[in-house]
């Protein structure tokens, strides 16, 4: 890998029509009649040996007392959420402890 002697930029190899090449400054345009060798990039990723490990699913949701209208159970998870424009009032959300059904009723 060349640098530029102007500026210190990376200089990149240019192909030209007759199969020769050239060395090019990507900042200042300087030149160099130096051949370019053959450039491979190779990136390697080392494999971590570490494993993560994963507690179970939790939610963090509040609760409340709220029936559900598809099975009845009375605890719910809520959230609220502006989903009109912002001069209206935000809807509020709810999802079942037991059977994960999600409504929402507008405030």
């Amino acid at each position: 890998m060349d640098f530029c002697k102007k500026c210190g930029s990376i200089m990149i190899p240019i192909k030209q029509d007759d199969g020769g090449s050239f060395l090019k400054c990507r900042s200042c345009g300087a030149k160099i009649n130096k051949p370019a060798i053959n450039y491979k990039i190779k990136e390697s990723v080392k494999k971590s040996k570490d494993i993560a490990v994963i507690e179970k699913d939790t939610i963090v949701l509040p609760t409340t007392e709220k029936d559900c209208p598809k099975c009845d159970h009375g605890r719910a998870y809520w959230w609220l959420q502006q989903t009109r424009s912002a001069d209206e009032p935000p809807t509020q959300f709810f999802r079942c402890v037991k059977c994960n059904y999600t409504w929402r009723e507008y405030k």
